[in-house]
């Protein structure tokens, strides 16, 4: 049986994230040995998601893997980015890794600009969920048994009143025709709370909604622990 690889995933707190723990997992050739995560250090939240540092932290630990965080500061230019990126995944390179894992489903820049500096390193990128049907994905994510909560919605791409709502059959059901069941167009993201990658549920309630750059519609989630 060949040796399987020592690969990191790029973890957003989102459903795809968790698809691709769970694919990466189920196909067995690659060892998954840690969550990689970016944290923009100003906010102490997930950078782009917007999801609290302690509730990524709450996720690693529900799925039994350690977190590598990633921190810049809000006003971090490409340069910083890319040195501390630079960084992290060479100490993984060190420890004996050789790829880095994705969830990326379609966007052709991304994903050749991740095989670009990864190659640049000697490191392989890896895309589980490739072009893969978003409408099957995300009812497959529903029918594994995952559980997600809306925690963003560009206003200018679906209702706001999406917000905060569950990632489930119903949802799926309301989106509106021309709004990717993924939000691969940016219309949605996710926080998953639940689900076959991990041995427990993150414990968590919904916060406030509130309307940023006159757009984006954030639901703030909030961790709480079990006493």
């Amino acid at each position: 049986m060949a040796e399987r690889r020592k690969t990191l995933l790029a973890w957003s707190s989102g459903k795809d994230s968790a698809l691709a723990l769970h694919e990466l997992q189920t196909a067995g050739e690659h060892e998954v040995v840690a969550l990689l995560t970016t944290i923009t250090a100003d906010y102490g939240r997930v950078s782009m998601h917007g999801v609290r540092r302690e509730l990524v932290v709450a996720q690693a630990a529900a799925a039994g893997l350690p977190l590598e965080e990633v921190t810049f500061t809000a006003d971090a230019g490409i340069e910083q980015y890319e040195s501390a990126m630079r960084a992290a995944l060479t100490k993984h390179g060190a420890e004996g890794g050789s790829a880095v894992a994705f969830g990326d489903l379609y966007l052709q820049d991304v994903r050749d600009y991740r095989r670009d500096r990864l190659a640049e390193i000697g490191m392989e990128a890896i895309f589980p969920l490739w072009r893969r049907d978003t409408d099957e994905l995300a009812r497959r994510f529903v029918k594994l048994g995952f559980e997600a909560v809306i925690t963003c919605v560009d206003t200018q791409q679906l209702d706001g009143r999406f917000t905060g709502r569950a990632l489930d059959e119903s949802f799926l059901t309301d989106l509106p025709a021309g709004v990717d069941p993924c939000g691969e167009n940016g219309e949605f993201h996710t926080f998953c709370f639940a689900g076959p990658v991990f041995n427990r549920p993150v414990p968590h309630r919904l916060g406030e909604i509130v309307l940023r750059d006159e757009r984006f519609n954030f639901c703030d989630v909030l961790h709480e622990p079990r006493q």
